[in-house]
């Protein structure tokens, strides 16, 4: 239960408006603070996905960003002050985030990460969520949850356009991103650097993202494993589509 030895008042009073929800409770409380959380990209997906883990209490959250902050992150990036312009983007999101709340354990990766060392940060997290701006980076995401059975919250956003999808390894019914999204040179690359986006787009699917992750930690409600949401924000319309498992995929089929 929750209600633990090294839990004190102040913990209790923090996190009480989610013990009073029915479908999470003390369990669901246990479950946050025991569980690791690793967050690729701490830029405009990233900064409100991390905000909400710290908040409700995540115990662990590894934090992996080779970037500095930008003038420019400032208009969407709201994990972020003018004073931490050319501050490494994971040395400013951990003072920032350990002022929110000093309970949970943050370890910052200033590097972009892959291979081995991302493979290793995976395997020792119980739930990725993808926050970064490149395909390449999303397929070494991906490919990683499925080698480690590690389910994987995924999203983007660019001009006004947005998107979310639960990858849920864990599920052999469940696709992987490579089966919605496969490998191939006729992807284009393109990011908010060149191309723009609406500040409160990254906003409603980093929150988005957030909710799906701390819902795959307490086992709560129904994930978005299989769905896709897309956002059209100048309309301010959501699309589901159904994505299937691609039993010929290279990443997950048999």
């Amino acid at each position: 239960m929750f209600l633990s030895p090294v839990v004190d008042d102040q913990q209790l009073l923090r996190y009480s408006r989610h013990i009073l929800l029915d479908e999470l409770g003390p369990d669901a409380q246990d479950k946050f603070a025991a569980a690791h959380a690793l967050v690729i990209g701490v830029g405009g997906l990233g900064a409100p996905v991390a905000q909400f883990l710290a908040a409700a209490g995540v115990g662990t959250i590894t934090l992996c960003d080779a970037d500095r902050v930008d003038l420019t992150n400032l208009q969407r990036q709201i994990l972020y002050a003018t004073a931490d312009v050319g501050q490494p983007k994971v040395a400013a999101a951990v003072n920032r985030l350990a002022a929110i709340n000093p309970n949970v354990e943050l370890r910052p990766v200033a590097a972009r990460v892959g291979g081995e060392m991302l493979a290793a940060l995976v395997a020792k997290s119980d739930v990725v969520v993808d926050c970064c701006d490149n395909f390449t980076t999303r397929h070494d995401v991906n490919r990683a949850c499925v080698a480690a059975g590690k389910p994987l919250v995924s999203g983007a956003a660019l001009r006004f356009d947005g998107q979310v999808a639960v990858f849920d390894a864990r599920d052999a019914s469940s696709p992987c991103y490579h089966c919605l999204f496969g490998e191939g040179d006729e992807l284009e690359e393109t990011r908010c650097a060149t191309m723009g986006v609406f500040a409160p787009v990254v906003g409603i699917v980093g929150a988005t993202q957030a909710a799906e992750a701390l819902k795959l930690l307490a086992g709560a409600g129904e994930s978005l494993a299989g769905r896709l949401l897309i956002l059209d924000a100048l309309a301010m319309q959501w699309r589901e589509l159904r994505v299937p498992r691609d039993p010929a995929c290279a990443v997950c089929g048999a």
